[in-house]
């Protein structure tokens, strides 16, 4: 692009602060119906913003669009993810797998230790399917419900749920995020988990310490726990059977097999279509609304595309027996788009690399290398609004520098997914926060103070590179292959 001019720091700040400013208006005059629609706009005004900028420097619109073009193709995959999750959560109600999760798990579970296990389920799943976006968009639906109907806040729930996910997630040798941050630093990926495990434990054992305090001291809403009432109203609509928990099995079995996440969501979404008409097909032509195997078509096809609700004499159940199918999604869709199209003209006038460059001119120590290295990835978070751009940018950035600093990459890699990964799910118009908000329904705001591992991270990285614990040097063969 020889007739553009490098971007001064202020010039590649303006956006930045035009979309902060503009958000925190939004959000203070819409609260949590922010995400309907309004931040959308805000993320179109500040990539308009940038593109005026932009021009300034010479960049000429059809020069912004293909990195645009660029930057939303690599969002594509999540944005199918996210259509089939919602056809998946209509089939899984509709065919009862969902409503006797939640008839079962009330009969296991307590208010006291409901938070602490709800954290270690979402554990354990994540890490054998290596997805946080799944383990939300299966036990974590069923243990939202649960949850309400034990009386517990549902930023507390989320937050529970989504702390065990993104430790799994982490943790899980099946993560895309897990494979990408050691490729970005030059380390393998089992170098990595190990390393990482000595920061990512003590943040999930804290975060799970939290969790037990919380279980024993809250105060529990005894108007909403109707137990007895709950089961006996999901018993009477549902035909409930153990078979059905085949189905979140062989999806979980399909994932650990590295099946892509894509056909392996459409299995499941078929499998719940195929299992409705087996155990629940009085519910598929109530919602059919009609006779015969027309009702039984229009059903099925009402549930995995539009909004459906199943009545029972229980208002509490009511209001768990409830999806909005794939249109549910289509909000969240057009906040990644949006989000997309502002971190593509960012990307494209190079306001983002002169921001990170800025931040890199001010390290001059471990513990300021690491910090500056969080906080880009903070920041690419909260801007380019994708954590695998969290993960490569600041990941191509800071190699040299830790090799620079005789640092070996596992440093690297391991303060790329402390902050990278987990604080995206934070940040209500990243792909991870509108994501996890729409398929657990519950605002990101709302969930974000109670995700402790999350917030812990971070910090928990930044304490052992300023006292130096466990930080590995580079060895003489690595620093110098040559010699």
């Amino acid at each position: 692009m020889p007739n553009t001019k490098e971007p001064s720091l202020v010039q590649a700040l303006i956006p930045v602060v035009f979309l902060i400013s503009l958000l925190s208006i939004n959000v203070g005059i819409f609260g949590d119906s922010a995400l309907d629609g309004s931040n959308q706009i805000v993320l179109i005004l500040s990539a308009a913003a940038a593109a005026i900028v932009a021009g300034f420097l010479g960049y000429s619109w059809s020069q912004l669009q293909d990195q645009v073009v660029k930057t939303i193709s690599s969002a594509m995959t999540s944005m199918l993810i996210l259509l089939l999750i919602g056809s998946l959560s209509g089939a899984w109600l509709l065919s009862g797998i969902v409503p006797a999760m939640i008839y079962y798990g009330l009969q296991i579970l307590n208010p006291t230790i409901f938070l602490f296990a709800a954290c270690i389920v979402c554990s354990i799943v994540s890490i054998a399917t290596g997805s946080s976006w799944t383990t939300s968009a299966t036990v974590g639906i069923a243990l939202i419900g649960i949850g309400k109907a034990l009386g517990i806040s549902e930023g507390l729930v989320a937050g529970a749920i989504l702390s065990g996910a993104y430790f799994g997630d982490k943790m899980s040798p099946l993560s895309d995020t897990t494979n990408l941050a050691p490729a970005m630093a030059g380390t393998d990926l089992f170098t990595h988990i190990r390393y990482m495990a000595l920061t990512t434990i003590p943040s999930i054992s804290i975060a799970l310490f939290i969790f037990l305090i919380l279980g024993f001291t809250q105060s529990i809403d005894t108007t909403v726990i109707q137990t007895e009432a709950i089961l006996t109203a999901i018993e009477d609509r549902f035909s409930l059977n153990i078979l059905l928990f085949l189905v979140p099995i062989v999806v979980v079995i399909l994932i650990v097999k590295k099946m892509p996440a894509l056909p392996a969501l459409l299995v499941g979404t078929l499998l719940g279509a195929l299992f409705a008409l087996i155990f629940q097909p009085h519910i598929v032509a109530e919602i059919g609304g009609t006779n015969g195997t027309r009702s039984m078509f229009i059903g099925l096809m009402k549930a995995l595309y539009g909004d459906i609700s199943i009545t029972t004499k229980n208002d509490t159940v009511n209001e768990l027996l409830a999806s909005g199918g794939m249109a549910g999604m289509l909000n969240t869709v057009w906040l990644i788009l949006s989000a997309m199209v502002f971190g593509g003209v960012m990307e494209g006038a190079g306001f983002l690399k002169k921001i990170a460059g800025a931040i890199v001119s001010l390290v001059n120590s471990t513990g300021s290398l690491v910090a500056s290295t969080i906080g880009t990835c903070a920041f690419f978070n909260l801007t380019a609004s994708d954590q695998y751009l969290a993960i490569v940018v600041p990941g191509r950035m800071y190699a040299d520098i830790f090799k620079k600093k005789g640092l070996a990459p596992e440093n690297l890699s391991r303060s790329l997914e402390d902050s990278g990964t987990v604080t995206s799910v934070l940040v209500p118009w990243n792909t991870c926060g509108a994501y996890h908000a729409n398929v657990l329904n519950v605002s990101t705001l709302t969930y974000a103070p109670y995700c402790f591992f999350n917030i812990i991270s971070p910090f928990m990285t930044l304490f052992f590179a300023y006292a130096g614990i466990k930080i590995k040097k580079l060895t003489q063969e690595k620093s110098h292959p040559n010699v």
